[in-house]
């Protein structure tokens, strides 16, 4: 048996004053005043032994009464081996779990409100004198410092709902760095949640040695649920009054079949499209939508569901832009290629500049979703870091080999994005074999492809390498050798061609393949901003270069909201550090000044949205022995919090004995009298003579 707070013991001292009050408390004798003895009354005989037995009882009965009594302040317990630090001031760590799942209603009302009434509960079960961390999924820097009691209670009544979802693992994690920074004190973790099967991976727990971690798990029903899990446009390219295709993913996490969920679309506030989906159990589905109309400028498109009772994904927000004009940069030896010009000509769509290989501003490349490099001898090799750092962030470039080309850089430019490069001239006739209709460039272009199509002849053409990285075919060569490739690198696309934009080489550059290839290439290029972010993983976000400076700060604007995030500027782009500052779902607006740079949808983190939980048997095979899983259903938390951490708590039992011998002494001193004897006395006549 262990004391929690042993300095109590010396109070047993006290037991020593009802001794002395016993050894010290002489009997007093009574005097009986009488005038004849015929009035003598019973005289009640007890004897000596009969009368210490009694007063010995007593005794004891106060002996242990006060016994028990000091015995409860000590609080004694029987130690489950979890204490190393008996006496010692305790820090314990409190997660509250407050991530949108903790909505979800019971019996008990929300979620939220059970996990605030339990975690008052934990800290009730310590001393005044222990001191207490409450950490949310916030990760705030305010819940960093250790408060008491009363100052926990305050902070968990303000705990709100949070978009943030961490990890078992980082949440314990956190946990420890605090602790770690009491040293010498009894520390322990307790963590409220409903345990949905996001929090981890299933594996077992790290936990640094001596410490002790309690599982409360909320009871949580497990209603339908279908969401919105993400959504993306199949055009690169957005041009004014077009018809637009979106995308929709849906998802039922539900065990049981969805009908008929309703669904809308709106852009800028209009409705654009309705439609109503049927999800089969535990399925996800792919749903398209179309809607023209579409003006120049920030589009605001939100998505809506009518899903009930769990609502916090209802709504998915997204943004994009639609150009005026799309910018196409042509950069050339120092002659403007003909045939080009005569491409982007024909559509006023694209606004084309056109710029030598030795005058090129590589700040600005990155405004350009398509770069088109044709005539150039020898790729610099400042040019090819800045055009692979430019394909790196999303853009497109498209690549015609000189005539003369050297062909020592054009490899070492190619080779370094995982493209084909030029190995050497072939001068014999030959004509192009077959086209990829599956690559996206190829979409849309042919209504009914004719069975012998006419395809482009080559009179010579520069043998294309072998590459090693991801290659898409747009025309083959007779052989199965690569004429027109497309090769995926970082976030973009490269395409090398076989020959130069000259009719010495093929009559590519006058076929009627051509121009829609080089639209459907500008049209599907570009590098724009996502079409959404996710609260609580976004904590960096990434947009097209803006200057800022002291006196023209960049702010995220949403209604009255305002946020200023942490700006970092690199080479093609600018960085916004968010971090947790952004707590609301919706579309915000980036801001210069009041000059809008750009729109922004951030929507929540959908890993919430799978309401489906861990058994505690589950749970118990995830943390060490020196752990232990609550069901917050099953009695009082802090009863079960006591015991764990303490072990078997006595100080009830030893104040119920205390009663218990109180009661005994009242009993004895009001209905124990032993060994009464009655002596009745003959009447008689006593006269007395003066």
């Amino acid at each position: 048996m262990h004391f929690l707070y042993p300095a109590f013991l010396f109070a047993l001292l006290s037991l020593a004053i009802p001794i002395l009050v016993h050894l010290f408390n002489f009997r007093r004798y009574q005097k009986v005043y009488f005038s004849n003895v015929q009035f003598l009354k019973e005289i009640q005989e007890q004897q000596s032994s009969r009368r210490n037995l009694k007063e010995r009882l007593i005794l004891l009965a106060r002996l242990l009464a006060l016994f028990f009594l000091v015995l409860a302040f000590a609080r004694p317990y029987l130690s489950n081996h979890n204490n190393t630090n008996e006496g010692a001031q305790r820090t314990i760590s409190v997660f509250l779990d407050n991530s949108y799942s903790m909505q979800t209603l019971n019996r008990e009302g929300s979620l939220l409100d059970e996990a605030k009434r339990r975690a008052k509960e934990i800290v009730s079960a310590y001393s005044m004198n222990d001191r207490f961390q409450l950490l949310t999924q916030d990760f705030e820097g305010k819940h960093q410092r250790l408060l008491s009691r009363e100052e926990f209670n305050d902070a968990v009544d303000a705990v709100k709902i949070s978009p943030r979802s961490r990890s078992l693992q980082q949440i314990i994690d956190r946990q420890q760095n605090l602790l770690t920074m009491q040293p010498g004190a009894s520390r322990s973790i307790d963590i409220i949640s409903d345990f949905q099967k996001n929090i981890t991976n299933g594996q077992p727990l790290k936990l640094d040695t001596g410490l002790h971690v309690t599982l409360v798990q909320l009871n949580a029903n497990i209603p339908a649920n279908v969401a919105v899990d993400s959504v993306w446009l199949l055009s690169a390219i957005h041009r004014p009054g077009e018809t637009e295709k979106l995308v929709v993913k849906l998802h039922n996490y539900a065990g049981e079949d969805a009908i008929k969920i309703p669904l809308k679309l709106y852009i800028n506030g209009e409705q654009k499209a309705l439609g109503g989906f049927t999800l089969k159990a535990r399925s996800v589905q792919n749903d398209t939508l179309t809607f023209s109309g579409l003006k120049p400028g920030w589009q605001r498109g939100e998505i809506t569901l009518q899903d009930n009772p769990v609502t916090f994904d209802n709504q998915f927000y997204f943004s994009f832009n639609v150009k005026q004009q799309m910018q196409v940069l042509l950069i050339d030896g120092g002659t403007f290629n003909p045939y080009l010009k005569a491409v982007f000509g024909t559509d006023q769509f694209f606004n084309t500049q056109r710029v030598p290989d030795g005058n090129i501003d590589y700040a600005g490349l990155s405004i350009y979703p398509l770069i088109v490099i044709s005539d150039v001898k020898a790729v610099s090799s400042g040019l090819s870091q800045q055009l692979k750092t430019y394909v790196n962030k999303g853009g497109t470039l498209a690549v015609f080999p000189a005539i003369d080309a050297d062909l020592g850089s054009y490899k070492s430019f190619l080779q370094q994005m995982g493209a084909a490069y030029p190995e050497k001239l072939a001068t014999e006739n030959i004509k192009v074999q077959s086209l990829n209709l599956q690559n996206p460039v190829f979409k849309n272009i042919f209504e009914d492809f004719p069975s012998n199509p006419d395809l482009p002849t080559i009179k010579q053409h520069f043998q294309l390498s072998t590459s090693s990285g991801s290659n898409e075919n747009l025309m083959q060569l007779q052989g199965g050798q690569a004429f027109w490739a497309g090769y995926n690198s970082g976030k973009g696309k490269v395409y090398v061609a076989a020959v130069p934009l000259n009719e010495d080489f093929s009559n590519l550059p006058r076929h009627a393949l051509f121009v829609p290839i080089m639209f459907r290439i500008a049209l599907l290029s570009g590098h724009d901003q996502p079409l959404f972010y996710s609260l609580g993983h976004d904590e960096t976000v990434e947009t097209t270069p803006v200057q800022s400076s002291e006196k023209q700060l960049l702010k995220l604007v949403k209604g009255k909201q305002s946020i200023i995030p942490d700006v970092k500027q690199q080479e093609g782009s600018t960085l916004l550090y968010v971090s947790d500052q952004l707590q609301e779902t919706g579309l915000y607006e980036l801001k210069k000044q009041d000059s809008i740079v750009s729109v922004m949808a951030f929507n929540n983190n959908r890993s919430e949205s799978d309401l489906s939980y861990y058994s505690s048997a589950d749970l118990n095979k995830i943390i060490p022995d020196k752990g232990n899983v609550i069901e917050a259903t099953k009695g009082s938390v802090k009863d079960i919090v006591s015991q764990a951490d303490f072990g078997v708590q006595l100080w009830k039992l030893c104040i119920i004995l205390a009663l218990i011998f109180l009661a005994s002494e009242i009993l004895l001193i009001r209905y124990y009298n032993p060994g009464k004897r009655v002596h009745s006395q003959p009447e008689t006549s006593t006269s007395i003579h003066t």
